[in-house]
């Protein structure tokens, strides 16, 4: 934060590794924001010299931020939140040793498992996130009972799902035996279960789906349901694009 310059109050929290931008517009949204003693409201700016409390604890705006990023292969019936008001297990029971909170960037559905990343640069998710940069997600999909020509092209040039036409995607068959198929999915946008539902609409039944890899970052041997940090090249090669028309290049 510069010195005496104002900012608004959501990007100073992302900043500081309390919450993603999104996340901390909805917490002052909330009320659980408040600035010199005041709630505080959406659009407020902030200064170095101003006293920030989220939740009654006081936000250290003037201290440089210690950042986690923190690769985990998330099991089957896991749900990606923080907590869960249902009782269902959730990804921070996974993750509740890494001794900093920390938060996924995007997500998993419950039945979904594989690569998440979860950490508490705010920024940095908001990059990874937003559709402008098309950061690319490999998954291996498994699905019932075959697959023909015209359901890869179905998938291959976009499916509409709510009206909205699906990017392009990149599919390529790995595996093919009586009655399944494994393919490899490659795809640069985040809609909630995006590729069942694509698949569901060419008539496929996703028996299983694993995410491998997010922009240069592979998962590799991490055994499921641990996690490790990332190395500094990984964090770099998170945004970077592993394609170039259509070739794999890391």
């Amino acid at each position: 934060m510069a010195k005496n310059e104002p900012i608004r109050l959501q990007k100073l929290l992302s900043q500081c590794g309390i919450a993603s931008r999104r996340k901390a517009e909805q917490m002052i949204i909330d009320g659980h924001v408040k600035v010199n003693g005041k709630t505080a409201q959406l659009g407020d700016k902030v200064r170095p010299t101003d006293k920030v409390f989220v939740n009654g604890k006081r936000v250290l705006t003037n201290s440089k931020p210690s950042y986690r990023y923190i690769m985990l292969n998330k099991p089957r019936g896991f749900i990606t939140t923080m907590s869960d008001d249902r009782g269902r297990k959730c990804v921070a029971q996974l993750v509740e040793n890494v001794g900093t909170r920390v938060y996924p960037i995007g997500r998993l559905d419950k039945d979904s498992e594989g690569m998440l990343i979860l950490t508490n640069d705010g920024e940095l998710a908001n990059k990874i996130m937003h559709p402008k940069n098309s950061v690319y997600k490999i998954y291996r999909v498994t699905v019932r009972p075959s697959i023909d020509e015209d359901q890869l092209v179905k998938l291959e040039t976009g499916i509409e799902l709510d009206g909205v036409k699906t990017a392009p995607a990149m599919v390529h068959v790995l595996h093919q035996e009586p009655g399944r198929v494994v393919l490899e999915m490659i795809l640069h946008e985040g809609k909630n279960r995006e590729i069942r539902r694509m698949c569901e609409a060419v008539g496929l039944e996703v028996a299983r789906l694993k995410r491998i890899q997010i922009g240069g970052v592979k998962m590799g041997m991490l055994k499921q349901g641990d996690w490790r940090d990332l190395t500094e090249i990984e964090v770099k090669k998170l945004l970077s694009n592993p394609f170039v028309n259509g070739k794999q290049l890391i």
